[in-house]
């Protein structure tokens, strides 16, 4: 059920708009006002098209396009113009929004952030991309952790960006600290089209948790983002599909006490739960300790796959990038501090 596309919600309903946002060419500071006022305008036209809108979520790169420019003009900050804007425009609408920028990083490389803004403005979840795509990507790592928040009707809301979404232990860890809706934007082309549905599809399910994923959609001469954003619920089925089609919004209800109430009272496949209660049938609470070699290597500094010394690219030379060189200067602990 999706409430006739949000326009019919259900009590309890989250009503999300997911914005294809036409992929923009952004090379002088310029381009990147013009496009946050089409970003701004965009978040306007689609509350007047669905005045029952709680969240419009817009894809990655929405501001910046597929450049991977790390020229200083362009960077954004949070407590820049550009954010404020953005917070100006979710309190001028009264609707919570998800947002892209490219953030300076004094460090090093540019941070590739995702923001979700309340409508009272107020900024919520400030995130930095864990996994960029690489060798194509050149930003930074992130190093706050995957945050999540309290949000309308009910929902607890977490953000991944794009490739950070193929990695099934970035969903498991929004789920573990609480996210019952997960959103997920990208600039993604059509050769991701199957990952890019099973892995929104399986992130839900997994999790027993709502996905909204969106990306951009056109072409800026060069590059043709796909479009196709998607609704799925907790089973991991497909509510609202996408379109290619630039500018279209996808708009759909959840209602987060569903998956609530799931992760409550189902037994057979409730995934979050079962993972670390194993066989609970035949021990008391199940097995509670950790089985993956994987987990134990990565906490350790020490993780190395059989093949590591066979894996041909290990840097960005192949896509233009010189090699690094800097270290990581320290992990961040999953409430996004750095470690003393």
């Amino acid at each position: 059920m999706n409430g006739l596309g949000g326009l019919n919600p259900s009590p309890d309903s989250l009503v999300v708009g997911l914005v294809q946002f036409q992929l923009p060419t952004v090379q002088t500071p310029a381009d990147l006002e013009r496009t946050l006022g089409e970003v701004r305008a965009a978040a306007r036209a689609a509350k007047r098209a669905y005045p029952a809108l709680d969240l419009v979520v817009f894809p990655e790169y929405c501001l910046h396009g597929l450049s991977m420019s790390m020229a200083p003009e362009l960077m954004c900050d949070v407590d820049g113009p550009e954010v404020e804007a953005l917070r100006m425009t979710c309190a001028e609408i009264g609707v919570w929004g998800c947002f892209s920028i490219m953030e300076a990083n004094p460090a090093g490389n540019p941070f590739n952030t995702g923001l979700v803004i309340d409508d009272q403005g107020a900024l919520q979840i400030h995130y930095r991309k864990l996994h960029p795509w690489v060798p194509v990507e050149p930003w930074a790592p992130g190093d706050l952790g995957i945050p999540v928040c309290d949000g309308p009707a009910g929902s607890r809301l977490g953000l991944i960006i794009c490739h950070d979404g193929m990695f099934p232990e970035m969903a498991r860890e929004a789920a573990y600290r609480g996210a019952n809706v997960l959103i997920r934007t990208a600039g993604y082309t059509a050769p991701i089209r199957h990952a890019w549905q099973i892995t929104n599809q399986a992130n839900a399910f997994c999790n027993l948790m709502y996905t909204v994923s969106v990306c951009l959609a056109g072409e800026d001469g060069t590059y043709r983002s796909m479009g196709e954003g998607m609704i799925c619920d907790f089973a991991g089925e497909v509510l609202v599909p996408g379109t290619s089609t630039p500018g279209d919004v996808i708009c759909g209800e959840v209602v987060p006490r569903r998956a609530d109430e799931a992760r409550e009272g189902w037994g057979v496949e409730n995934n979050p739960y079962q993972l670390g209660h194993r066989a609970y049938v035949a021990v008391a609470g199940g097995a509670r300790d950790c089985p993956y070699t994987y987990m134990h290597d990565l906490v350790a500094g020490e993780y190395r796959l059989l093949w590591e010394d066979r894996v041909a690219v290990t840097d960005g030379t192949s896509c233009g990038f010189p090699p690094p060189a800097r270290a990581l200067a320290g992990a961040a602990t999953r409430d996004g501090r750095q470690p003393r």
